[in-house]
């Protein structure tokens, strides 16, 4: 049983800032989409740390949806919330706008949920903290999530075994 006390969605919220540079950009000049998603786990690993204070890794990238291109020069907020807490899980929503800094409009550019489980000292899973649902849009997220997660784990279990 889980004897954590439990935590607000907003004690583990993470917000992050980056700059597109050169160096991150496609031929296109938009931001190549394996630097935005490797800035999205970052981003949720943290959020899911603070909340569980565990290590935390990636299990899966439920969701991933690029909305906007992301240019060169732009500015990227990337904010993160726990969602959803299970026994050792937990659904971190990763929601990133850009701007170009001299226009200062922020335009929403994707919006991704991935799944983490927190880690004892022997690296196997621990319980995490349950979080406290105060506002009426967490706890849609959290009952969304929830049933997006039983869907997952019926799915994974329904696949076929593969040989390399």
């Amino acid at each position: 049983m889980n004897k954590l006390p439990a935590k607000s969605v907003k004690e583990s919220m993470v917000e992050t800032n980056n700059i597109v540079l050169p160096s991150h950009a496609n031929a296109l000049g938009t931001l190549f989409g394996g630097v935005l998603m490797s800035w999205i786990d970052i981003s949720a690993a943290i959020c899911a740390q603070r909340h569980s204070r565990r290590v935390s890794v990636t299990a899966s990238v439920d969701s991933l949806s690029f909305l906007a291109p992301v240019y060169v020069g732009d500015t990227v907020t990337l904010k993160s919330k726990v969602v959803y807490t299970g026994k050792s899980s937990m659904v971190i929503a990763v929601d990133v706008t850009a701007e170009n800094p001299l226009e200062g409009k922020p335009r929403k550019c994707v919006t991704a949920y991935l799944n983490f489980v927190a880690f004892d000292e022997k690296r196997k899973p621990t319980s995490v903290p349950q979080i406290k649902l105060e506002t009426a849009e967490e706890r849609e997220l959290f009952e969304w999530a929830a049933e997006r997660r039983k869907a997952l784990l019926d799915q994974w279990r329904k696949l076929p075994a593969h040989d390399s």
